[in-house]
């Protein structure tokens, strides 16, 4: 039973390092036109996604005033 657990263990280790190593190779693929590309998507991604944010609140006031009066 305990060399199935050391087994697993070292199993579970490589497979995380395997991993951990293919996400390294794969970024440093990456050109910096797309790195940047990404950012600037990112960037517009939050400015929208705040402005979504900002209608809903205003919607959600303006019903609560309705229901006040």
């Amino acid at each position: 039973m305990k060399n199935k657990l050391q087994n697993l263990k070292r199993s579970l280790g490589a497979a995380a390092a395997l991993g951990v190593l293919a996400t390294q190779q794969a970024y440093a693929a990456v050109p910096p036109e797309a790195t940047a590309a990404l950012d600037t998507a990112g960037t517009d991604v939050g400015t929208i996604g705040w402005a979504v944010f900002g209608v809903l609140v205003a919607a959600a006031a303006f019903k609560y005033m309705r229901r006040a009066l």
